[in-house]
């Protein structure tokens, strides 16, 4: 988790939402997916003697109730150094066919979808290789691992998270949340420049299509059915 921007910034806006606007969020998650939201999974405190009081993070499988035979598998189907992928918010959705997990990441500029594998094929870039290779080939994608890779690499590998939990029978969905109207009152990003906050849904558009089309996306696979994009304002 960053440093969470006071009154602006996707992580502020998230926590304002589920702390001050739960009802709207769980209203408007329920529209989106069907499904109605039966809790929201707390987070671990954070490390005591931390100045930032910033709280962890769920991360990788973390929140799956104990299950030591998934736990194993996501140990060899993803990498154990280097950053493994946080969650912004988990909760349980709840619909007609049971209980999933909805996993949530929230953004507010278009910055914030851009990123670039970082693993090196020292490191764990061949078992991240292997893992996009098989979401890919399982959900019937045409499309290259290397756009996997960068410049989305993120939206990717939460994707491959959300295959290998629907591979090993754990229902869940992803739920990405796009934030409209941020305003950083004049503060900019750490390469100095100002961030690039679209206003509406429509505004978010031309953005996430570029997104989806580089990574094989069309909304007909399996995979891509669990995954919902939500539209809120600030």
């Amino acid at each position: 988790m960053a440093r969470i921007g006071y009154g602006y910034g996707s992580e502020f806006h998230l926590l304002r939402y589920l702390g001050y606007h739960r009802n709207a969020l769980n209203k408007a998650i329920k529209e989106k997916t069907g499904g109605r939201m039966r809790d929201w999974l707390d987070f671990e405190f954070g490390t005591e003697g931390r100045s930032d009081h910033l709280d962890s993070e769920l991360k990788g499988v973390d929140f799956v109730d104990a299950d030591p035979e998934l736990k194993s598998a996501w140990i060899k189907f993803w990498p154990q150094t280097g950053n493994v992928p946080n969650w912004d918010a988990v909760g349980l959705l709840e619909s007609n066919s049971g209980v999933e997990y909805l996993l949530a990441e929230a953004k507010a500029h278009v910055e914030e979808i851009q990123s670039s594998c970082g693993a090196r094929k020292q490191g764990g870039l061949d078992v991240i290789r292997k893992a996009f290779d098989a979401a890919i080939n399982a959900n019937g994608l045409t499309v290259s691992v290397e756009n996997w890779l960068k410049p989305y690499y993120q939206y990717a590998n939460r994707l491959a998270h959300l295959h290998f939990l629907l591979q090993h029978d754990t229902p869940a969905r992803l739920l990405f949340i796009y934030f409209c109207g941020d305003d950083w009152h004049g503060k900019t990003l750490s390469n100095g420049r100002a961030p690039n906050c679209p206003k509406s849904e429509q505004e978010w558009g031309p953005y996430l299509r570029v997104m989806h089309q580089h990574l094989g996306l069309t909304g007909g696979s399996e995979l891509e059915k669990r995954v919902h994009h939500l539209f809120l304002p600030i």
